[in-house]
């Protein structure tokens, strides 16, 4: 489907990647891993077409295109929600119009007219192929992908400009995926999403016909929907055939295997160039000299490069409360006529982990700022015994100075005894040196949401309350920040749309919707399985009270269409029992065939891991000054490398027969 070869890309004459070949096969879903700064947006902008390479090619499988979606700074305005993604099918919607045309004029043209043929001809050719590219399923997929996006019905016919930038993102990828394109690329693709969209686009992922290539900073995400991840490291691209769990796993056994052959290589080129300079004036010796330096000089140096910087922090020892940390009492919050909040009934206990969850605009935000102070229009708010919160609100990074210094913007809110810790507070977030000057307006998003994580070391409480304090997080950050909300003693009332991050801090789960609470007394993974029980088991009645207030009934209405039934064929009639037994059969044996290759995929992509590492241990082994000293070795190892080589290539055949 595509391939790289020996590609390079240079900025200001520093090397970002070089000399890469790298392939990606159909239907595979890879994960671009790695350092912030890697390279991995830019790759994926070269292999779009929207940057050049400065050095080697891209080579597409024939008719193949890829399209890409950029993590933000996409704004369309001017169309309605509905038309904007019915462009998507350009191609089909050219179809449309002139099957169209050729419809009046078959009407208008007497049967035998000279050219009726050729038209009617033409119109049943255009037919099949409209018939055959979708052209009357359209309308139902642009349906589905709006709704799982987290589009209602009634934005259907909305203009586009009226969404604000993380809905215009999702309208962006919606465009995106109804074009379906051979390789899909996505850049950050879950950051506007919330969870519930986050796993309707896993789903429509694994299913998609097509490759897909992702960076995501969503840990959870890359396991559901990526079986391989390739991690720009080092300038170049290495393979792991596996799960993003997984792989992290095996890049600490690669990366510490690569240190011990450094540590090997280092041992061996300083006891030659002892040697040299040992025997150097030595004329008995001039010929061993000479040799050993010529080794040195073929001696392909192995370089790892510097680990990254981690953020590494604690909060503050938490001043001890009561057991009752707040208490909402009938609480009403509304906006204008809009009633968010409707005589809800919450407590939180001390030591609790409560993780806020729901769709966009159920209320989660709304309820955090009422439990931080906001005001309210009925109901009780009840502080517990000395409770002191610190407040991460979800446009946080946004609050801050934007014309202070890093080191201004803290100093300016941290007490008199914290003054002399606030280098080592921003030194654990990552600002040294110079960058502690630099503004807070000239910061990424990342920076700004680690500068105000810092803010709340600056003074101990027992209460945390965070809205979305992982947005624009990498991976590591977002651990880092896991590990010291686990250690930390207090209480935390929080809201994110990673699972991950969620199921690991989690002791409770609070579902807002249609105005009320449900709780979970449980992790992430408990609250989605009893989500499922309670789907399964619930009669129809349950069902339509789960829904959003004002939506009852919407899940099961049909994409607008104003000709649907006239597209749609009639049922079939009812079979006799035998062919429906017949038929049962057939999909029993069509599953266990399925079962079957999936299985042989599974053996061979294992198959294929395990020989790319022997490949590479030999690789190694054969890098090693002295390995063709000895010729039946080097005979050997020459001839286990052709074999590797040849199997691997044999491999792959069967593994894209498999797959295609």
């Amino acid at each position: 489907m595509l391939h790289l070869k020996q590609l390079s890309k240079d900025f200001a004459g520093k090397p970002l990647f070089t000399n890469i070949s790298w392939h990606l096969k159909k239907r595979e879903r890879v994960a671009l891993v790695g350092e912030n700064g890697a390279g991995k947006s830019t790759l994926m902008k070269i292999i779009a077409g929207l940057n050049e390479p400065t050095a080697g090619e891209i080579q597409f499988a024939r008719g193949a295109r890829a399209s890409y979606l950029p993590q933000d700074g996409i704004v369309t305005t001017g169309t309605l929600l509905f038309h904007e993604a019915r462009s998507a099918f350009g191609e089909l919607l050219a179809m449309e119009e002139e099957l169209h045309a050729l419809g009046q004029q078959l009407e208008q043209l007497p049967h035998d007219a000279p050219g009726h043929e050729q038209l009617l001809e033409r119109y049943g050719e255009l037919q099949e192929q409209f018939r055959h590219g979708g052209g009357y399923t359209m309308e139902a997929e642009i349906g589905t992908v709006l709704k799982g996006l987290g589009f209602q019905q009634s934005d259907w016919y909305r203009d586009c400009g009226e969404f604000s930038g993380g809905w215009q993102m999702r309208i962006a990828l919606a465009r995106l995926l109804l074009q379906r394109p051979d390789v899909l690329l996505l850049d950050e693709p879950t950051n506007h999403l919330d969870i519930e969209a986050r796993n309707w686009l896993e789903e429509y992922l694994c299913s998609y016909p097509g490759s897909v290539i992702l960076v995501s900073h969503d840990r959870f995400f890359m396991d559901q929907v990526c079986s391989r991840i390739a991690e720009v490291w080092n300038h170049t691209i290495a393979d792991y055939h596996c799960s993003y769990s997984r792989y992290l796993v095996q890049r600490e056994e690669r990366v510490s295997a690569m240190r011990e052959a450094k540590r090997l290589q280092d041992e061996e080129v300083e006891r030659t160039e002892d040697f040299i300079r040992r025997f150097r004036y030595q004329a008995n010796k001039a010929s061993l000299v000479q040799s050993r330096i010529k080794q040195l000089e073929k001696v392909e140096r192995i370089v790892i490069p510097p680990e990254r910087k981690r953020i590494r922090f604690q909060f503050p020892d938490a001043p001890k409360s009561g057991k009752i940390v707040m208490e909402l009492k009938g609480l009403t919050k509304s906006y204008d006529n809009h009633v968010v909040l409707n005589s809800i009934d919450l407590t939180i206990e001390k030591g609790e982990r409560v993780a806020l969850v729901g769709h966009n605009g159920a209320g989660k935000s709304t309820l955090m700022s009422v439990l931080a102070g906001a005001e309210f229009q009925g109901g009780e708010r009840i502080i517990g015994h000395n409770v002191t919160m610190d407040y991460f609100a979800q446009d946080q990074a946004n609050v801050l100075d934007f014309s202070r210094s890093a080191w201004d913007e803290l100093y300016a809110d941290a007490p008199y005894e914290m003054v002399p810790k606030l280098r080592d507070i921003l030194g654990a977030f990552l600002f040294a040196g110079d960058d502690i000057r630099k503004k807070v307006g000239v910061l990424s998003g990342g920076e700004r949401n680690r500068l105000a994580l810092a803010k709340m070391l600056l003074r101990p409480s027992n209460l945390l309350l965070m809205d979305e304090p992982t947005n624009h997080l990498d991976l590591f950050s977002k651990e880092v920040l896991l590990d010291a909300l686990k250690s930390f003693d207090g209480t935390v009332v929080f809201v994110s749309h990673d699972r991950y991050f969620v199921n690991g801090l989690a002791t409770r789960v609070i579902e807002v919707e249609g105005g009320g609470l449900e709780n979970y007394y449980g992790d992430y993974e408990y609250y989605l399985a009893k989500k499922e029980g309670a789907v399964v088991g619930a009669p129809l009645v349950a069902a339509q009270h789960a829904q959003p207030q004002g939506t009852a009934g919407r899940a099961q209405d049909p994409p607008l269409c104003e000709d649907s039934e006239s597209r749609n064929p009639a049922a079939p009639p009812e079979q006799p029992k035998e062919d429906r037994k017949r038929g049962r059969e057939e999909e029993k044996q069509r599953k266990r065939e399925d079962d079957r290759l999936k299985k042989r995929l599974v053996e061979i992509e294992r198959e294929i891991a395990a020989t790319e590492s022997e490949l590479a241990r030999l690789e190694a082994e054969m890098g090693q000054p002295g390995f063709f000293d000895d010729p039946e070795r080097g005979k050997a190892g020459g001839e286990r490398h052709a074999a590797l080589n040849a199997r691997l290539e044999e491999l792959y055949a069967e593994w894209e027969g498999l797959s295609g």
